[in-house]
C-alpha cells in the first residue's frame, strides 16, 4: 500500500488585467496513477490581502490536494466517484425508500444521460477541477456533433447538477458555489423545431381512420391531453363514469408499470358524457373488460401489457396522418400532437389560460398546481365538451371488429 503524499501546493502573486491575483499550483494523482501539475486561480490580492489569508482561503476550498475520495486508494474525487455514488442512492429502482422519490422514466432517463454522454467524456476528471466553460463547450459540441436538441442538452446540464448536489450534501464536496461548476454554465432550453398543431377537422380526419380501439385511444388523447403513458396503463376500474372523471394511478414507461411523472400528473381528469360514450362502446367490443383489465391491452400479449406507443405511432397514427395530407417530421407529430391541439382549440374559444393549464397539469406553474381541485369543476367538463363537439361533427366510418385489430 503506497504512502499517502501530502503537500500544501505553491502559492504566487501574478500580475493581470484585473490586478494582482493568487495562484495555486500543485500535483494530484489522476485515476490511471499518472502525477500531474494543476494551476488555479483562488482570489485577487485586495481579497486575499496576505499570503496567510490566501493560505487559510486554499484550506476552505477543500481543493483536491490532499483530500482522497472514499475508497480510491489515496486519489482525488474524481466525477466517476460522485456519478457511481449519486446513481446508487438516487436513482435505485427501487424508490421507496427514497427521500424524495423519483418516477421509474427520470430514474432511467437519468442514468442513460449519464452512462451515455457524461461518464465517457468527465468520469475520469477530478471533480473539483473541471471547469464551467469546459462544461459550456461541451455542451455546445453535442449539439453540432451528436444533433443533441436544447432541451436533452438542457437536461444533460441539470443531471451533472444534480450529481455535484448530491456529493456536496453528502460530504464528498466541499458545500461552496465555487464547487459546483455547473452553476456557471449556460445552456438554452429552447425548442429548435416548430410543433404540429391541428385543426378539428385535421385531428376527426385522423382519427377517423383508425380502427375501433386505436381510435378510441386518440380520442381519449385528444379530449384529456393525458400522456400517452398514462392511457396505455388506465384500466377499466380507473373510468369512473358516474363521477365523470379518470383517475392517473400509474404510467407504462420503457416497458413496466411505475408510478405517474409527478405528483400534479395523479390528479384526476374530467371524462365528458360524450367521451365516456365511446369508452363504454369500445368496452363492449375488446375481449378484455374486467375492473382490472387495461382498457387498451395488446392482442398478441393476451391482454397482460399494453402496445408499445412508438409501433402504435409509425405503424399506426403517423401513417393515418399522411393519408389525409398532414406530413410533419417525426419529432414535430405524435400523440403529444393532440395535447398541444386541446390547448390550442381551448384557447381559441376564449377559454381561461388557468384552465387549460389545469386540464393539461403543467406541473411547471406551481401556484396552479398547489391549488389544483380533486373535483372536476362544470367549467373543465364544458371546455372538454366544446373540443369534443368541434372534433366529433361528422359521423364515424364504419371500421372492422376490434379483435381483428392486433398489435
Amino acid at each position: 500500500m503506497g504512502r499517502t503524499r501530502y503537500q500544501e501546493g505553491s502559492l504566487r502573486l501574478e500580475s493581470r488585467k484585473r490586478g494582482k491575483v493568487w495562484r495555486l499550483r500543485f500535483r494530484i494523482t489522476r485515476a490511471d496513477g499518472n502525477r500531474v501539475e494543476h494551476a488555479i486561480v483562488i482570489g485577487t490580492q485586495e481579497e486575499l490581502p496576505t499570503r496567510a489569508a490566501a493560505r487559510e482561503f486554499v484550506k476552505s476550498l477543500y481543493l483536491p490536494i490532499n483530500h482522497p475520495a472514499p475508497n480510491s486508494n489515496g486519489r482525488p474525487v474524481t466525477f466517476s466517484d460522485i456519478a457511481g455514488h449519486y446513481i446508487q442512492e438516487e436513482l435505485n429502482e427501487d424508490q421507496n425508500q427514497a427521500s424524495a422519490p423519483k418516477a421509474y422514466s427520470t430514474t432511467a432517463t437519468y442514468r442513460r444521460y449519464l452512462r451515455k454522454w457524461v461518464l465517457p467524456r468527465w468520469g475520469d476528471q477530478v471533480a473539483l477541477m473541471i471547469a464551467p466553460l469546459d462544461l459550456e463547450n461541451w455542451l455546445k459540441e453535442l449539439g453540432r456533433k451528436s444533433g443533441l436538441e436544447n432541451q436533452t442538452r438542457s437536461k444533460i446540464r441539470q443531471v451533472i447538477g444534480l450529481v455535484y448536489k448530491h456529493a456536496q450534501r453528502v460530504g464528498f464536496l466541499p458545500r461552496t458555489e465555487q464547487a459546483n461548476p455547473i452553476r456557471f454554465v449556460r445552456q438554452s432550453t429552447a425548442s429548435n423545431f416548430d410543433p404540429i398543431i391541428l385543426t378539428p377537422a385535421q385531428a376527426f380526419a385522423i382519427i377517423n381512420q383508425l380502427g375501433l380501439m386505436l381510435r378510441t385511444l386518440v380520442l381519449v388523447t385528444a379530449a384529456t391531453a393525458l400522456r400517452i403513458s398514462e392511457i396505455l396503463a388506465l384500466q377499466w376500474r380507473d373510468i369512473d363514469v358516474e363521477n365523470q372523471c379518470i383517475y392517473v394511478r400509474r404510467a407504462y414507461v420503457y416497458g413496466r408499470f411505475g408510478k405517474p411523472k409527478s405528483k400534479a400528473s395523479k390528479r384526476p381528469v374530467p371524462l365528458h358524457p360524450l367521451l365516456a360514450a365511446h369508452l363504454l362502446n369500445w368496452r363492449r367490443e375488446t375481449p378484455y373488460r374486467k375492473e382490472e383489465d387495461l382498457v387498451f391491452p395488446s392482442f398478441k400479449l393476451k391482454g397482460t401489457k399494453p402496445p408499445r406507443a412508438n409501433m402504435l405511432l409509425s405503424d399506426h397514427l403517423r401513417p393515418a396522418a399522411m393519408k389525409v395530407g398532414v406530413v410533419a417530421p417525426p419529432r414535430a407529430f405524435g400523440f403529444h400532437t393532440f395535447r398541444r391541439t386541446l390547448a390550442s382549440v381551448l384557447v381559441a374559444n376564449n377559454y381561461d389560460p388557468k384552465l387549460v393549464q389545469e386540464l393539461l397539469r403543467h406541473s411547471n406553474i406551481k401556484t396552479t398546481l398547489d391549488v389544483y381541485a380533486q373535483a372536476i369543476t362544470p367549467a373543465k367538463l364544458e371546455a372538454q365538451g366544446v373540443f369534443l363537439n368541434q372534433l366529433l361533427k361528422g359521423s364515424w366510418t364504419e371500421k372492422a371488429p376490434a379483435t381483428s385489430f392486433v398489435v
